[in-house]
Order: structure tokens, then sequence, then C-alpha cells
């Protein structure tokens, strides 16, 4: 296996340096533009059931396959933006984009609508793994932080067109909003892949974080996956995904069970009933929570940031379910927990790009990335759960659980599991000392 330490070849000047910013927001407005695939399609769901009658469920299979094919697929995407660059692979993901939702435009079968699913998943996989893995790539000394801002604007890039969507299906059928949205963000993403590129030697700086321990040696994903930190890691990511999706997956029929939703409530000047008020919350805090944790492990270490992170949802949800009676304790708590687990799209990518090096960033987080695919395999245990037991309790126990396992695991285990890897990698990236040979005496 090859051994690679960090480039000196050259140190990054001001204008390189500002470059890495301007990679940094050509990813991020490229996630900006996919965010519709996934956080609009609800918009979606009941205009064209009420046109075709095939069944919510049915048309639901669709994104369910989008997800997917969004998720399982980056490791290979990676792969070919770490042998041949962001450019191409992007601007492909562009039309992919703009296909599907022209597809799903001029579906007139279920076996059409679902092959939208599948284009548009592929082609946000591109986008999605790409951006994340060009912002480990440029931004060593500050992986949280890229990784966290360009995590959060998939979250939150939907939050200015959802108004704008969900008026043009109002007016002039979900047909045209299909067309219309997916002409304009395809565009944009291609675009925004006409200017990316990945770092070279002397582009970016090789020190990182003082606080943030990082391996010297650039990790195959071959070499990655035989490595133990990958799978403490994706184990810990699975949990943390499924038990944060199963919570907060539940949060309408919670809000219903425990009369709730249709309850006003008053907070920051704003008075909406509170289901309402609480997704609207969720989706703000959700995407703030992944920049923030983001800096803050930079500044004080992944492990710790988990650990705060990780126990701070387990007792978001203990909260949750404890006062989910009082209408306004609902919203804020319900926000809380999202606060506290939306970090996790920043700071796996972050610890993967530190452990594994970022010649193959894509591709390594790529394959960590899957377990959020695992993950939603996963989640609809929880339904069973609930129709076995008749409560919400089971499910709230166990992503408490999850929570709670997760920050004892990054505090006791992957923490002192980081520092024997990287000593370990740099003992034998350090040279040979050749023995001082000894006189003969004659």
């Amino acid at each position: 296996m090859a051994m690679t330490a960090p480039s000196t070849a050259g140190t990054p000047t001001p204008m390189t340096l500002s470059a890495r910013w301007v990679q940094l927001i050509l990813g991020i407005a490229g996630m900006v533009a996919i965010a519709n695939l996934q956080y609009g399609w609800t918009l979606f769901v009941n205009p064209i059931d009420a046109k075709f009658h095939w069944g919510k469920a049915a048309i639901q299979v669709a994104f369910t396959l989008f997800v997917l094919a969004e998720t399982w697929l980056v490791p290979f995407e990676g792969y070919l933006v770490d042998r041949f660059g962001p450019r191409l692979l992007v601007a492909l993901g562009g039309v992919l984009v703009g296909v599907a939702w022209w597809i799903n435009a001029g579906a007139s079968s279920l076996i059409m609508l679902y092959t939208g699913g599948v284009v548009g998943g592929v082609g946000a996989g591109i986008v999605y793994g790409t951006s994340v893995g060009n912002a480990l790539k440029w931004f060593p000394d500050h992986r949280g932080l890229a990784a966290g801002l360009t995590a959060a604007a998939f979250g939150a890039g939907s939050a200015l067109t959802i108004v704008p969507i969900a008026s043009m299906i109002s007016q002039r059928g979900y047909e045209t909003a299909f067309v219309s949205f997916g002409i304009g963000q395809g565009i944009v993403v291609i675009l925004a892949a006409l200017l990316m590129r990945a770092p070279r030697a002397g582009d970016v700086p090789e020190v990182g974080q003082p606080s943030v321990e990082q391996s010297s040696r650039e990790f195959t994903p071959l070499e990655m996956l035989k490595a133990p930190p990958f799978w403490l890691l994706y184990v810990m990511m699975t949990m943390l995904a499924m038990g944060g999706l199963m919570a907060t997956a539940q949060l309408g029929p919670i809000a219903g069970d425990y009369k709730v939703a249709k309850v006003p409530v008053s907070l920051f000047g704003l008075t909406m009933a509170a289901l309402p008020f609480a997704l609207s919350l969720d989706r703000i805090l959700n995407g703030l929570t992944r920049p923030f944790f983001g800096w803050v492990s930079d500044h004080i270490g992944r492990e710790n940031t988990m650990f705060i992170a990780f126990g701070l949802e387990g007792l978001g949800i203990l909260l949750l379910i404890t006062f989910a009676h009082v209408p306004v304790l609902f919203v804020v708590f319900s926000g809380l927990v999202f606060f506290a687990w939306g970090e996790i799209y920043s700071l796996f990518p972050a610890t993967c790009g530190d452990l594994f090096g970022r010649k193959f960033a894509t591709t390594n987080y790529g394959l960590l990335y899957t377990a959020k695919g695992t993950a939603s395999l996963l989640v609809p245990l929880g339904n069973v759960v609930k129709g076995a037991t008749g409560s919400w309790m089971p499910i709230f126990i166990l992503a408490i659980a999850f929570d709670w396992i997760g920050a004892i695991l990054a505090l006791f285990v992957l923490k002192p599991l980081r520092k024997r890897w990287v000593s370990g990698q740099a003992r034998a990236a350090a040279p040979a000392v050749a023995p001082t040979p000894v006189p003969s005496r004659r």
C-alpha cells in the first residue's frame, strides 16, 4: 500500500486561498439548486394523485427510489469525480436532475414516475457527493465548517423555492412546475459545474486545526474499507441517522396523538398552529446546526463536539416525549431535536477526511454516506414497533439510546482510536534512520 506524505510543492497565495472560497460557493449553489428534488417532492404528491388516482403510497415509491439512488450510488460517482475531476460529472448531474423533472412532468404511468425518481436520485447524488467532497479537499484546515455550510445548503435551499413551487402548482399545474423548476435547477448546476475543479499543489494549506488530528496518508477507498475506524464511523452514523429519522419522521402523527397539531402557538412574535410552526422551525435549525457544529468541531475537536451534540439530541428527545402535550414545548423541544441531529452531515464527512486524507475524499465519504441509506431502510421498523405496542415510547427510547451510545462511543472509543491511528500513520511515514556503523576492531 502506497504511502503519500502531504505535498509541500508550493505555498498558497492570497489568490489561491480566495479561489477555494469560490469553489465552496459553487458547491453550495449546486446544493441549493437540487434541494427541491427531496424537500419539494411532497408538494407534488397530492396533485399527481388527484389526476391519476394511483394512491399516495404508490406515488411515494418514486421518492424512496430517489433516496436509494441518491445515496447508494455516491461511492461510484465519487470514484469518477476523484479520477476525472468534478466539472464533467457535476454538469452531467445537472442534466440528469433537469431530465428527471421533465420525465415527472410527462409521466402517465407509475413506471415513468419511478424512472424520474431514479434519474433524479443519480443526478442529486453526483452533485451532493461532489460538493461535500470538494469542500473537504479545499478546506483541510476548516473541514467541519466547509462541510457544514455545504450540507446546510441542501436543506435550507428548498426554503427559497417552496412557496414559488406551491404557487405555480396551484395556478398553472404541477406539470408546469416540474418543467420550469427542473430546467432552472439544471441550468444552475451546469453553470456551477463549469467553474468547479479539484485543488492543485499549493492551492490549500497543509496544516489543519491544532485541535483536530489528521492523518498524513492518503487512503484509497479499498484501504479505507479495511480500516477499523471506518467501520466504527459507519456504525455510529447509521445509529445516529436512524435514531434521528425515527424520532423526527413521526412528528406529524405524534402531534396528532397528543392533540397539539392545530393548537396556536406564539413564539418570536409569530403565531402559528403547533405542527406547521414546529416543522418550519425544525427546517431552519436543521440547516443552522450543520455549519455551527462543524465550526465548533474545528476548534474543540470532532469527538468532543459529537459527545455534546449527540447527548443534546438524546436530551431533546427525552424532553419532547415528556412535554409533547404542551403545544409551545412541543415546538421548542422538537426544534432542539432537529438542531442536535443535523450536524451528523458535517461532523462525519469532516472526520472521514481527517482520518483518510483528501485525495480520495469524495469516494471515501461516499462510502460512509451510504450509512444514511442503511438507516433509511431501517426506519420503517419504527412503524412496526408502534403497531405492535400501540405506543410511541419504545421508538423514543430506542432513539435516545442510539444518541447516548453514540456520544459515549465518540468520546471513549473514537477519540482514543483516532489518536492511535494518526500517530501510527505518522510513525509509518517517518523515514527510517540507518544504524550508525560500529568500527571494526582488528
